[in-house]
């Protein structure tokens, strides 16, 4: 990390602005290797101390940590990088809670975001606090243009290459990686949701707000605008779910993205989220003849990944060979697939987020969800009335 602008510079910065100096102020952060690609906000201790100011946690608090790299995140550096984000100070505690979030999945600390696979952490926020920061949960809701999302996502990134080294060609090896690895954050649009959002339906309350972590792969476009049969959408929804490419381990899991639009065509058909989700579960099922075909009909026994039946490692498909002809799961459960409404209501086009999964650490939920401490936020804000 920089050495944060000292009191001389501070003040020196109150004289007009010099476009080269600042040019050559963002240049020396290119530098240092601390940017995303992009550059950053150049930060001063003071301004750190205006976000450190909005948490209950302390500076030198570890919020996360790889162990095999002997590395750790702790707020101060939090607070840092979400400067250097973009974000305002009052965004810090919504920064703090998706790192406490990441750090409850098994894949971020195993080491995932250094993959070949390349994937990129995905939020979703709920509760009152989206409203007040206008985080995005309608339109272009995977776009830019939205400062809160962008930067509070971008914080995650900066955190990742400044505090554990996972920069491109360096620690992070990923093959091709996703664009969400820039940022991936978005609010989820309760209002216009026919059921009970995200967060309620894990335990929390409609007033509290919360911020959802997954590792993500990719985003695959739904696009759907023939039809109110909940059946055939769901079918869209299905065949993308099982796509052959994302089948990499015995079981997938997803989080399906609806448009208000498409919640709408289940919930007028009298569906509930608990029964969209049975209804994919049961159907997630490919043929073995299929499976044969891609080479993917075992799976290991030490890593659980898909792979041919003559592998060394396969493990052999009994029911197969006494006869089998129905397809596999590859679905474990139906809480293998959540399912949120974000985006806007003019159209049939939603999203199936691809996560990421092991076969060995997977969780029964594929997202963990973090409660925002916005009370010192609160309390500053009230005092300064």
């Amino acid at each position: 990390m920089p050495a944060p602008v000292d009191t001389e510079q501070e003040a020196e910065a109150e004289a007009p602005i010099d476009p080269a100096r600042v040019r050559d102020l963002l240049e020396s952060y290119f530098q240092q290797g601390l940017t995303d690609g992009l550059p950053v906000v150049p930060i001063t201790a003071s301004y750190v101390e205006e976000f450190l100011a909005t948490v209950s946690r302390g500076p030198g608090d570890v919020l996360f940590e790889i162990p095999h790299l002997n590395r750790r995140l702790t707020v101060q550096l939090a607070a840092a990088n979400a400067a250097m984000a973009g974000c305002l100070p009052e965004y810090f505690p919504v920064v703090v809670a998706a790192w406490e979030a990441v750090a409850q999945e098994p894949y971020p600390k195993a080491g995932i975001w250094q993959s070949t696979t390349g994937p990129a952490p995905l939020f979703i926020v709920n509760g009152p606090i989206r409203e007040r920061l206008g985080i995005n949960s309608a339109g272009n809701v995977f776009g830019s243009g939205i400062r809160p999302n962008a930067t509070i996502g971008r914080a995650i990134r900066l955190g990742a290459i400044n505090a554990f080294g996972l920069a491109p060609h360096k620690l992070d090896q990923a093959t091709q990686a996703t664009p969400a690895k820039f940022s991936a954050c978005f609010g989820e649009n309760e209002e216009a949701s026919p059921w009970e959002p995200l967060h309620v339906e894990h335990g929390f309350a409609a007033t509290q707000s919360t911020v959802a972590a997954a590792t993500i792969r990719a985003v695959s476009h739904i696009e759907a605008r023939h039809t109110v049969v909940p059946e055939q959408l769901a079918r869209d929804l299905l065949t993308t779910i099982t796509r052959s490419g994302a089948l990499m381990h015995e079981f997938t899991n997803a989080i399906v993205v609806l448009s208000p639009e498409h919640a709408a065509v289940f919930a007028d058909a009298g569906w509930s989220k608990a029964d969209l989700r049975t209804h994919l579960f049961e159907g997630a099922v490919v043929s073995r003849e299929e499976l044969r075909s891609l080479g993917k009909e075992a799976v290991s026994r030490h890593t659980r990944w898909r792979l041919p039946a003559d592998h060394p490692d396969a493990v052999p498909d009994r029911a197969a060979e006494s006869g089998e002809t129905r397809g596999v799961r590859v679905l474990e459960r139906p809480e293998s697939v959540q399912v949120v409404v974000a985006g806007a209501n003019n159209a049939g086009v939603s999203a199936v987020a691809d996560i990421f999964t092991s076969g060995s650490i997977d969780p029964e939920v594929p997202l963990s969800l973090s409660p925002v401490d916005d009370r010192a936020a609160t309390t500053n804000q009230e005092g300064a009335r």
